[in-house]
């Protein structure tokens, strides 16, 4: 429950960013926490149907984990961790497409934990 709590505040954070993103400048903000919202999400996931999470420094792990529960889910996950480095330790700045492409995959990621 504590992982799905986490999650669902990144998730309302980034909708903030996003909500006040003018322009590219906060696109970096917001996909990070998109990225930190689809990991929490699918440590939920994985914790309620599988009783455990990937902890490990390789969040690769996690997809294949979540793959158990859901494989739609799991390329979620993956497309978001995709995003991580650009977003979030790059020099290279997210674009507008990246920002497109979390929101979609946070969103079935938040979605699929309701009522966790």
């Amino acid at each position: 429950k504590g992982r799905a709590r986490k999650a669902r505040a990144f998730a309302e954070a980034a909708d903030v960013i996003g909500a006040f993103a003018d322009g590219e400048e906060l696109l970096d903000a917001y996909v990070t926490l998109c990225v930190h919202a689809g990991i929490a999400a699918a440590d939920a996931l994985c914790c309620n149907r599988l009783g455990e999470h990937a902890s490990g420094q390789n969040h690769n792990e996690a997809v294949g984990l979540l793959a158990k529960v859901d494989t739609r889910l799991s390329g979620d996950l993956g497309a978001l961790l995709g995003m991580k480095t650009r977003s979030g330790c790059s020099a290279q700045a997210a674009t507008a497409a990246n920002a497109k492409a979390a929101r979609r995959a946070t969103g079935r990621l938040i979605a699929a934990i309701q009522g966790l």
